[in-house]
């Protein structure tokens, strides 16, 4: 389920959030899932409760995770639409990871066929997920 490497410099903390937000955006997870508890991710990475805690909290307050008190939590439904000031941060981030792609030596069109491989991915993924294929 998920990939977490411990000799990774990212914490594990951010490691959890990346797996669960692949996990969501491939439509792997969807909406209404209830996620694992805390403790019952924990116990299933091997790692302390409070780093799980701290990526559900993370979670939470990007939309990703609602929390039903007493219940749990769970997946939150994609939003309606983004701001334009979210969809500025989500292009800016894109351009440093192209900038970044450039100057280290790789091509603009190697950058352009991963884009459209990885989107032509996701969004077969996400069709087969909805269709019970995934």
């Amino acid at each position: 389920m998920f990939r977490i490497d411990l000799k990774n410099r990212k914490p594990i903390y951010e490691q959890v959030v990346e797996n669960f937000k692949r996990m969501i955006i491939s439509g792997g997870l969807s909406e209404g899932s209830r996620v694992p508890s805390i403790r019952d991710m924990a116990k299933e990475l091997g790692v302390n409760p409070n780093t799980v805690q701290k990526a559900y909290r993370e979670l939470e307050s990007n939309g990703y995770f609602y929390t039903v008190l007493g219940q749990g939590s769970f997946i939150a439904a994609p939003p309606e639409s983004l701001t334009q000031q979210e969809v500025a941060a989500l292009y800016e981030t894109l351009s440093e990871l192209v900038h970044e792609l450039l100057f280290r030596g790789v091509v603009l069109e190697d950058v352009q066929k991963f884009i459209n491989e990885k989107f032509f991915k996701n969004k077969q993924e996400r069709e087969e997920n909805a269709n019970g294929n995934g």
